[in-house]
């Protein structure tokens, strides 16, 4: 298993690179993993030679090519006039349409006050949904004040198990260590309307009325 660390931190050391290193140590207590650190600062030069030549000079395509084989992605970037930078906008605009596709995404972002921390959601989440990447749903945002806070390692935390469950390859039912448990009732799908579905292998998706469902649910 391989996790690939994005940080778009412009100095050295960087509040964003910290952020980075947390949440990574985060998930690795979780999952055993090798990790791979991409520092775009290093890679400034030839992500704008590629937007003029079209190609990407050899380490910006070994960059490129780890993020594609990752089985999961730590993005994090530090916040310029309310959104990501455009140094971590360019290398992402690079990537393969197709190359985060189910990949698994933990976010994170660092800024001088608390007033960007909604940046995660307004600008980073809809990034990544557009590559349809799965989205992991904490991201973590790190104002200057935060460093040393008890909330910023819970979220941390919180954060890293969410990563390493979701790069964890599942148990085959009946191999693994997990106990067989039919969720499909968990995952039912929706209509059009927003209703409840149940899925017939035979006849495709069959609508369940609400109003049934819970009257299975009442006690006799």
């Amino acid at each position: 298993m391989r996790i690939v660390v994005v940080s778009a931190g412009l100095s050295s050391p960087s509040s964003t690179r910290l952020l980075a290193d947390r949440l990574t140590a985060a998930t690795l207590e979780h999952v055993g993993a090798e990790t791979e650190v991409i520092e775009l600062r290093e890679l400034a030069t030839e992500i704008a030679q590629h937007f003029v030549t079209g190609f990407p000079p050899a380490r910006l395509a070994a960059a490129l090519d780890a993020v594609a084989a990752a089985d999961g992605l730590i993005a994090v970037t530090p916040v310029f006039a309310g959104s990501y930078s455009g140094l971590f906008k360019s290398f992402f605009d690079l990537i393969d349409k197709d190359s985060l596709t189910g990949k698994p995404v933990l976010l994170g972002a660092t800024g001088g006050t608390a007033r960007h921390s909604l940046v995660t959601e307004h600008a980073l989440r809809p990034l990544f949904t557009y590559l349809r990447a799965l989205v992991l749903p904490t991201a973590v945002y790190a104002a200057s004040e935060d460093w040393g806070e008890e909330g910023l390692a819970q979220r941390i935390a919180r954060a890293g198990a969410e990563l390493a469950r979701f790069t964890t390859p599942a148990a085959v039912p009946g191999q693994g260590t997990a106990p067989d448990v039919d969720t499909s009732a968990a995952i039912a799908p929706r209509s059009l309307t927003g209703a409840i579905t149940s899925v017939d292998p035979a006849d495709g998706f069959v609508t369940v009325p609400f109003e049934q469902r819970l009257a299975a649910l009442r006690v006799p």
